[in-house]
């Protein structure tokens, strides 16, 4: 089974998600590969992950730019999976993954009527006076 099976070709480049229904562009990667991304949206590249940045090259093809730090010019397209409301958003940052984990678990416990402990141990501040 393909990445795209359930796709619907739209236009020339133009398919619909299988999980939201929103048109995307599907363009081709330099290994010749297909990749949804979202039409018509270009975001300035460093409020993007590294390995999500997709610039556009000038035969029409795209690949992504993990240059570090990027250039504040610098804008890339980013893939559709990113910005549907179909599906979950992939694990950009492990630990802030890990990190929302931890909080549904002490928010699970608390809705129980646990006593749930805090992460960091209180600290007395001197006064300022």
């Amino acid at each position: 089974m393909g990445a795209y099976e359930g796709e619907r070709r739209l236009g020339a480049s133009q398919f619909t998600c299988p999980f939201c229904g929103l048109p995307q562009d599907r363009v081709m990667t330099l290994e010749h590969d297909p990749v949804l991304l979202e039409p018509d949206i270009t975001v300035e590249a460093h409020l993007v992950p590294a390995e999500h940045r997709w610039i556009a090259l000038s035969d029409g093809r795209v690949t992504v730019y993990a240059v570090c730090p990027v250039d504040g010019a610098q804008r890339c397209r980013i893939e559709h999976r990113l910005a549907c409301a179909g599906q979950q958003l992939p694990d950009l940052w492990p630990w802030l993954t890990a990190l929302r984990e931890e909080n549904a678990r002490a928010a699970a416990r608390r809705a129980a009527g646990e006593v749930v402990p805090a992460l960091l141990p209180e600290i007395e501040l001197p006064d300022a006076g």
